[in-house]
């Protein structure tokens, strides 16, 4: 890889692989890990990834493949292709899976003091010239940026895209509704687990007790058939971490202690994603982007989960290692430091050196009567809209279309809705989803907001405009004989919207819809109401619900409720009657 002023690292090793290396923690376990170096004689900079699934996945000599959930965890990158380029690369199970030895704790504080240890181990081998970076998505990010937080001193940089940075918020709890479907997966994938459970020694035994009954209590936990396993068997397998996340519905310390302090982040991060990963990844990286105050990039590309075992970010990820690990430069630091990807017809890649974009305005698109979305406030008495969210029944929802556009309108950034809301009970699921609706009726999911009801409580001090922070404390019972207004975050897109498509809000209590992808799948499978309830959303002018769209062209004079077709004025005369 070369540009017209400079040269990446030249392929030009062999490699020399060593499997389930043992690595000393300072409690007395070890850890394993496989080993992958040049086979020529010398000192390298060192590449590490860490993650609580199956070693052999992460370095199989595999042709890649679109991402499914047999393959999806094969995030390490191809160990190969750094090492013939001059890196050391090593690839370790944290605590409590695979070959490592002790208990896994779910990102824990002891996992993350680990892998500062594996850092230094690293720095002080005789094949290491004692500068370490870290590579890998998903559960490697994470765990880079957390490791980062604490700034060993061997650690130089990170390559961390795809990565939750709130595990409340962004890993299970999304609006505050628990992510069933995802909990049950991924605590299933986790190879080879014995999990310490943090509920039984936080609370005690008592409390614990006295939780676990409630949560047996619920009808909405009990209705899944992985959630009611758990409850049944606590102490079983990976149960004891579904029983932490499920006794741990509100934020708290369990949440906080695992997230990574992003403010103390001093190494280099690239951070990034692509944007069908509204359900797990994307917030956490905007959130980075907005906190990490160290030298920085974010990349957000199309919305196509990388193939596995993940080889697309290689050469990208080699322009910064070389820099930061190598002291060569590759020209990289010099271009802006924000790439995205735009979707739609006309895609293309946009820079920038801020986000959100400067050039951004936040236009209110209100709900009205009769399904229509628009720019245009509302006309008296319009009422609301009514939907049924009944197990036994049906699980409605209700849908609110633009006019089709006239001009090519571009959405780029965080989303925000206000809706006005009623129901017949004291808590409520929203689920908010964002459509472009195709001339011929295609329709295609950009992204979707979750948020409970009962949890719905805003702080204004460590909000934004565009950026709604809920508390997630102290749930507050819901008063049935009035609306209620609720602000919901939907995660950002960057998207086109071209002339004749149509702008969709879809408001719901529940996310049944037929999934279109392995994407809009994955962001499915919350936990919903087992309680039957008539909602209402509201939308006149005491209740003006709207969502705010974040324009960055096109739409300058709105949409037209007239379809935006003229009257043709000059008129064929009709033919002469004949007599």
């Amino acid at each position: 890889m070369f540009g017209k002023h400079w040269q990446a690292s030249p392929r030009v090793h062999d490699v020399t692989i060593e499997r389930s290396v043992s690595i000393p923690m300072s409690d007395g376990i070890t850890l394993s890990g496989d080993l992958f170096r040049p086979a020529t004689a010398g000192r390298f900079p060192a590449l590490l990834g860490v993650h609580a699934y199956d070693q052999a996945m992460q370095s199989a000599p595999s042709r890649p493949q679109i991402v499914q959930w047999r393959n999806a965890l094969a995030e390490a990158g191809d160990p190969q292709f750094y090492v013939r380029r001059g890196y050391v690369h090593l690839l370790v199970n944290v605590r409590g899976t695979g070959r490592s030895q002790g208990e896994y704790g779910h990102y824990g504080p002891r996992e993350v003091q680990d892998i500062a240890e594996i850092i230094e181990w690293l720095s002080r081998q005789p094949w290491c010239d004692g500068k370490v970076g870290m590579f890998g998505a998903s559960y490697f990010s994470v765990c880079a940026k957390q490791v980062a937080a604490l700034n060993p001193p061997a650690l130089k940089c990170v390559f961390a895209p795809y990565g939750y940075t709130d595990f409340y918020r962004d890993k299970f709890y999304h609006g505050g509704i628990l992510a069933a479907a995802f909990l049950s997966t991924w605590s299933q994938s986790l190879a080879g687990v014995r999990v310490r459970g943090w509920s039984a020694d936080a609370y005690g035994p008592e409390e614990f007790e006295r939780r676990l009954k409630e949560l047996r209590s619920n009808r909405d936990l009990q209705a899944i058939p992985a959630l009611a396993a758990a409850l049944s068997a606590p102490h079983s397998g990976a149960h004891p971490l579904l029983i932490d996340v499920m006794m741990n519905s509100e934020d708290g310390p369990y949440w906080s202690e695992r997230n990574p302090k992003l403010e103390e982040i001093r190494v280099p991060v690239l951070m990034g994603g692509s944007w069908d990963m509204f359900l797990l990844h994307m917030p956490g990286e905007f959130r980075a982007w907005d906190k990490v105050r160290a030298p920085k990039k974010m990349l957000i590309g199309p919305p196509v989960y990388l193939d596995r075992p993940l080889y697309q970010y290689a050469f990208e990820s080699l322009r910064w290692f070389d820099h930061w690990l190598k002291g060569n430069d590759t020209g990289y630091l010099a271009e802006p430091p924000i790439s995205i990807f735009i979707t739609g017809e006309d895609s293309r890649w946009l820079q920038a050196d801020e986000w959100p974009l400067p050039q951004t305005i936040w236009h209110p698109f209100y709900l009205h009567a009769h399904g229509l979305l628009s720019e245009h406030e509302h006309w008296p008495h319009e009422g609301g809209t009514s939907y049924e969210d009944n197990t036994y029944n049906t699980r409605g929802g209700v849908d609110f279309q633009s006019p089709p556009l006239v001009e090519r309108t571009e959405v780029v950034g965080p989303i925000t809705a206000t809706l006005f809301v009623s129901t017949t009970e004291s808590d409520l699921l929203l689920f908010a989803s964002l459509w472009d609706i195709h001339p011929n009726g295609h329709r295609q999911l950009l992204t979707r907001g979750w948020l409970r009801g009962s949890l719905r409580a805003v702080d204004a001090s460590k909000s934004k405009p565009w950026l709604h922070h809920h508390t997630f404390q102290n749930p507050v019972p819901i008063a049935t004989t009035n609306p209620v207004s609720y602000d919901i975050n939907l995660v950002p897109i960057g998207h086109v919207f071209k002339p004749g498509h149509r702008i969709m809000l879809r408001v719901s209590s529940s996310d049944t819809e037929q999934p279109g992808t392995f994407f809009e799948k994955l962001s499915q499978g919350h936990v919903l109401q087992q309680r039957p309830s008539w909602v209402t959303v509201h939308h006149d002018a005491d209740h003006p619900s709207s969502i705010a769209l974040p324009i960055t062209s096109g739409n300058r004079v709105g949409t037209f409720l007239s379809g935006g077709v003229g009257l043709d004025l000059v008129q064929t005369p009709a033919p002469a009657r004949q007599s």
